[in-house]
């Protein structure tokens, strides 16, 4: 597992665990130990030695890695980042699960399944439709068996990071003000954290999963105000919220390089965001996806 201490790789260590295996090496340049049983592997994977080394003997890797919010050091980084995986997978004869965000696809209210075209507006978002494009090569053109897991925004229990966790939940939780990003009105389609990786690892251990793009299984879509409202329900406190918008984030990133870094990805909360998981749903029909009601309750019931 590369990259696994992202908040997706410790659910996914859990997950393999449980259900498929006990033999798991992670891979980060400061693994942390998830199961008792884990091997750590220290590995800088921009370097293509140290991931190949830290491949070899696997017969299935799942890539999450991720790196901070910084366009600039996302095209120096990602991409290499990705050839040295693709290579160390197809000398050691290795299975690669990617996992994949949506930031490739338009910007508006049209269905996302896996055929949408790459439509990416922004510096970050042309490095995600790059190291997508990157996979799908390799597996059309090399002997490299791949599949991509593509997820949309997450929210989640623990360190889960993600701006609905940021400006809505964790407000809730910690009693503090609640900031709506754009608009409360728009539907969102979000994705549990552990069923992300729970749906991860049952791609990565189904045969016939390769070759393909899957969207990782989701509930339907609410809005911000839908969502608080569930909060509501469940904190029996009358919970108030404010907007923020556009201009207010554009104001901001003058000053602040994270709300900089984040408006490419801002449009997306003006449109109605749907983002389809049919295809999985259909293929794995016993899949239990987490109710969005017992995922906020989770959150909000968390200790800090």
């Amino acid at each position: 597992m590369l990259g696994s201490n992202s908040q997706i790789g410790q659910e996914l260590a859990k997950a393999l665990h449980q259900i498929y295996t006990k033999d798991i090496r992670l891979v980060s340049r400061k693994p942390i130990r998830v199961n008792a049983t884990d091997e750590l592997v220290s590995a800088d994977l921009l370097k293509y030695e140290e991931a190949n080394k830290a491949i070899a003997g696997s017969d299935i890797v799942y890539l999450t890695a991720g790196l901070p919010m910084d366009s600039e050091l996302w095209e120096a980084q990602f991409l290499l980042m990705m050839a040295n995986v693709i290579k160390a997978c197809q000398v050691n004869q290795s299975k690669l699960v990617f996992f994949d965000n949506t930031y490739m696809y338009a910007k508006t209210a049209a269905i996302q399944d896996e055929n949408s075209p790459f439509e990416p507006v922004g510096r970050k978002s042309a490095v995600r439709a790059q190291l997508a494009e990157m996979v799908l090569q390799a597996m059309a053109t090399s002997d490299l068996q791949a599949l991509i897991c593509r997820a949309p925004e997450f929210y989640g229990p623990g360190k889960t990071q993600s701006i609905t966790n940021t400006m809505i939940f964790n407000p809730i939780k910690n009693k503090k003000s609640i900031k709506v990003p754009v608009s409360a009105l728009t539907l969102r389609t979000l994705i549990w954290t552990p069923d992300a990786s729970r749906a991860m690892a049952l791609l990565g251990n189904t045969e016939s999963a390769y070759g393909q793009t899957w969207h990782l299984p989701c509930e339907d879509s609410l809005t911000y105000q839908e969502m608080i409202g569930l909060a509501q329900s469940i904190t029996d406190e009358k919970l108030e919220y404010s907007v923020i918008k556009l201009w207010q984030f554009k104001l901001g990133s003058y000053v602040n390089h994270n709300l900089k870094e984040l408006q490419e990805l801002l449009p997306r909360y003006q449109v109605d965001n749907h983002f389809s998981s049919d295809k999985f749903k259909a293929v794995f029909p016993e899949f239990t996806i987490t109710p969005i009601d017992s995922g906020i309750r989770q959150i909000l019931g968390e200790a800090d």
